[in-house]
């Protein structure tokens, strides 16, 4: 007979490429206390769009992911949404960017940006 099991999503995975473009982001602005903030706001064509900014302090309701001196932070709000999901750092023709691949997401735009759940 087994007990029941209690589920625990991954806040989030970072990528070697995200922590990586992170770090040389840190080095190049000479600011160790930088992190990624990783966020979805309303909007876009698919009904939610992703946001990233880089701040130096955390809200008392981030939830912090920390990876080889990188840390990514989540608001309370964004972490429904994205709860399980992957941070990467691509260039290709679109150009350089951090991406989003979001389990959660049951429709996303062309380009990647604004997903509906």
């Amino acid at each position: 007979m087994s007990g029941i099991q209690t589920y625990t999503p991954t806040a989030l995975e970072v990528t070697d490429r995200a922590v990586a473009k992170v770090q040389s982001l840190k080095a190049e602005e000479e600011n160790e206390e930088l992190k990624l903030r990783v966020f979805v706001t309303g909007g876009g064509c698919s009904g939610f769009q992703y946001g990233f900014s880089f701040e130096e302090s955390m809200a008392e309701d981030d939830t912090s992911v920390s990876r080889e001196g990188v840390t990514v932070l989540i608001d309370s709000l964004s972490f429904q949404y994205l709860a399980g999901s992957t941070v990467d750092y691509e260039v290709g023709l679109m150009g350089s960017r951090f991406i989003i691949t979001n389990p959660n997401a049951s429709t996303t735009c062309g380009c990647g940006a604004s997903f509906s759940i």
